[in-house]
């Protein structure tokens, strides 16, 4: 057990609370200590009724069964390798960034499931947090199952196709791909490659809140350290080195 803890620990700390919820949410509705029924988007009782915690339990719970177990472990499997990768990686040091992001993909995604009637926004975040690590790192080379290899900006894609094969829907993963884009496009592509104006901007009292733990600008439309070192060597021209990539898989 000490070894489980150890590792729990070692996970950080926003995708560490996102996957415990992620895990715990579910098993309170399976141990039914409370009913799954609350836990779901249902735009009559979130607009209507007031319950406002719908928008939130939606976004943890996912309903565990023999024919759905499966998918839910791979996508709490891509929960924690891809958000440890972006917290660590492009947002090291920068939780109020982070937190931003998940924030403004999460509202997305919720305005979109109360519009087309989502009930269920797991999913649509975490393939949301897996685009923007596979654009951040899109010409690195991954491998999937069976040996596969292509490069990281297809991995969304591929990932859509296997989950739709395992019993998913296309919509889930095209809403949270497509959320990913948006966020991507306007903090990185439309301010850095294409000198547009930053329309996203992390609020004062989340850096208040998680202060950035080393130094450096923080913010939107500001590359990480490793992205302008990158640019720097390039001689600040052409297409952006968006960051290091892993394969699918390691640790």
């Amino acid at each position: 057990m000490s070894d489980i803890g150890d590792w729990f620990r070692s996970i950080p700390a926003i995708t560490r609370y996102w996957f415990a919820a992620t895990v715990a949410v579910p098993l309170v509705g399976k141990l039914g200590l409370i009913s799954p029924a609350y836990f779901f988007l249902w735009p009559e009782a979130f607009l209507y009724r007031f319950q406002i915690w719908r928008p939130v339990t939606a976004t943890f719970y996912f309903p565990v069964g023999p024919g759905t177990g499966f998918l839910y472990l791979v996508n709490l499997y891509f929960l924690y390798q891809y958000s440890t990768r972006l917290e660590t990686g492009a947002f090291d040091g920068r939780p109020a960034d982070y937190l931003f992001m998940l924030l403004f993909n999460w509202i997305c995604i919720v305005i979109t499931g109360l519009a087309m009637d989502m009930q269920l926004l797991m999913i649509p975040l975490i393939m949301s947090v897996l685009y923007v690590w596979a654009q951040l790192n899109r010409d690195m080379i991954v491998s999937f199952w069976f040996g596969t290899r292509f490069k990281a900006c297809y991995l969304p894609w591929v990932i859509l196709g296997f989950n739709y094969i395992i019993g998913g829907s296309v919509i889930n993963e095209l809403i949270g791909n497509l959320v990913g884009h948006l966020y991507f496009f306007l903090m990185f592509r439309y301010p850095m490659d294409l000198g547009g104006r930053n329309f996203l901007s992390t609020p004062q009292f989340l850096y208040r809140w998680l202060p950035s733990r080393r130094g450096g600008v923080s913010g939107f439309g500001v590359p990480p350290a490793s992205m302008r070192r990158a640019a720097d060597q390039n001689g600040g021209g052409g297409r952006h080195n968006w960051g290091q990539g892993f394969r699918l898989g390691d640790q």
